[in-house]
């Protein structure tokens, strides 16, 4: 099993920028490196929607257009824990941001929220205007 911890939200004014940083527990099963981490966000009154998507083959990330350019997922095998570098943050960004594991089974990328195993509780981010 995988254990979540997302923090680093706030409350940030448009144009400015937040790293959130999801943190990884490992209590069984496979190590750290051999899952998947993706980010989701959640506004309300809308569906969960992903804003990474990650090849379970290298790892690699692709992001939907509404945050291309802007949002960076990083990792740091050490810590086990991911990150998302959100730039140039706009008030359409608001939203719950929630980060969700996969241990890797196969190939191919992982994006849609039913795909993922284990959740974190989310951590607020408001982008004013």
């Amino acid at each position: 099993d995988v254990q979540l911890q997302a923090s680093g939200g706030g409350l940030v004014q448009a144009g400015g920028s937040l790293t959130l940083s999801c943190v990884a527990s490992v209590t069984s099963g496979y190590p750290f490196d051999d899952h998947v981490i993706g980010w989701f966000r959640q506004a309300p009154g809308k569906e969960r929607e992903g804003v990474s998507c990650t090849s379970a083959s290298d790892y690699t990330t692709q992001y939907p257009d509404s945050v291309k350019g802007r949002f960076t997922v990083s990792t740091d095998y050490s810590k086990d824990t991911v990150y998302l570098q959100m730039n140039s943050l706009e008030p359409e960004d608001t939203a719950v941001y929630y980060c969700a594991a996969l241990q890797v089974r196969g190939p191919g990328f992982i994006c849609g929220a039913d795909q993922y195993e284990y959740w974190g509780q989310g951590t607020q981010v408001t982008v004013s205007s």
